[in-house]
């Protein structure tokens, strides 16, 4: 595989992370990364352990990621979108308090985020700056906020408009975003862009387990998804992990979430005592597994525990696939990830594994847009 140049949309805990793990896979350089403060750009590849270094400790979390600095103070994400403005840590993780490497490194002011890298140089319109150059860049992985429903398709949209010809991959985990994604589907393939949404864990990782245990079957009767997530830094450092989970129990909506200040999401935590156990979620597994002839929408169920007193997953992520053989048998084929395995690794690793597998076909020609499935053996 030749080289590829790639981006990244968003320095919270996803972006960070893939820039880190970027490093130990082959092929790959990074050589932009933005938030919105400021943004980085080395067409020779960005010094990864600097900008990490500068800025640990130094991301904007909180519902106030909602916000975007303007010179006229701030204005919300929804109002910024519209004038192509937005920005953002996409799940406000944060490392430890108490500074970097570098020293003293700025939680506000004009040197806060990603501006503490000496690779970087402050912005009002970070996503502009990274579109600028976009003729260098082979692929972006947008790490962004999503707390309302057409954000990622309105910044795939600004790319479209730029003459961008590449590959955009997501991590989003709602399934209603698919069908404004296939919305834009002419547009991309006329503009030459391969856009593969959810391609992080779940969905993702797990939703190509689920494509590939499907083979076994001539008939697909049921598809159960069940993870496990330990965080035990809590919510003040991962905000928007644990803030878009929420959305997810049946009292609220993405809009109740998006809405709810820290003290509102750390009460829910506290009325679980700290362990919050989701069904029936809506995950884009459902829609990315049907738009993959692999089963209906309606037969994929996903839950799963978030425990944020402890590291140790609550429970094993697990994904059951039962169905018919082709000589009538019924059974259930299981995959299971290692307990060992942290949210990180099974959220990047995948991610930068399909921005790859994106590039493959983007440089053959197939635009459009893409699910995690449809990149495994077709059913």
């Amino acid at each position: 595989m030749h080289e590829v140049n790639f981006a990244v949309l968003g320095c919270g805990g996803i972006g960070r992370r893939t820039l880190e793990v970027s490093e130990d896979k082959e092929h790959l350089t990074p050589v932009a990364a933005c938030d919105r403060h400021g943004v980085a750009v080395d067409h020779d590849g960005l010094d990864v352990d600097e900008l990490l270094a500068a800025t640990e400790g130094n991301i904007d979390s909180g519902p106030e990621n909602r916000d975007v600095a303007t010179d006229g103070g701030a204005e919300s994400l929804s109002d910024s979108a519209a004038h192509q403005t937005p920005m953002g840590s996409e799940d406000g993780a944060t490392a430890s308090e108490g500074g970097s490497a570098s020293g003293g490194v700025k939680q506000s002011g004009e040197d806060k985020g990603v501006v503490a890298s000496e690779q970087a140089e402050p912005t009002e319109d970070p996503i502009e700056a990274i579109i600028d150059e976009h003729e260098a860049i082979d692929a972006v992985l947008i790490a962004l906020p999503n707390f309302e429903h057409d954000f990622i398709p309105r910044v795939a949209d600004r790319f479209a408009d730029a003459g961008y010809s590449g590959v955009l991959v997501d991590v989003l985990k709602r399934s209603r975003v698919i069908d404004m994604l296939d919305d834009r589907s002419e547009t991309f393939e006329e503009q030459g862009i391969t856009f593969v949404c959810g391609a992080g864990a779940t969905p993702g990782l797990l939703t190509g387990a689920a494509a590939l245990a499907a083979q076994s079957y001539v008939e697909i009767e049921e598809v159960e998804i069940w993870w496990g997530v330990g965080l035990k830094s809590g919510y003040e450092d991962n905000r928007g992990t644990v803030r878009e989970d929420i959305a997810h129990l049946p009292e609220y909506d993405i809009e109740d979430a998006r809405g709810m200040s820290d003290e509102e999401i750390e009460a829910v935590i506290d009325d679980h005592d700290g362990v919050i156990e989701f069904e029936d979620m809506e995950h884009a597994d459902d829609v990315l597994l049907e738009r993959a002839g692999v089963c209906d929408a309606e037969d994929v169920t996903v839950g799963g525990i978030l425990d944020v007193t402890s590291d140790e997953k609550p429970t094993t992520t697990t994904v059951r696939v039962t169905g018919t053989t082709f000589d009538g048998e019924t059974g259930t084929n299981t995959f299971q990830l290692d307990d060992a395995t942290s949210m990180e690794a099974n959220v990047n690793g995948p991610a930068l594994g399909y921005l790859k597998a994106g590039v493959r076909r983007n440089r053959a020609g197939e635009y459009g847009v893409f699910g995690p499935a449809e990149l495994m053996p077709g059913f």
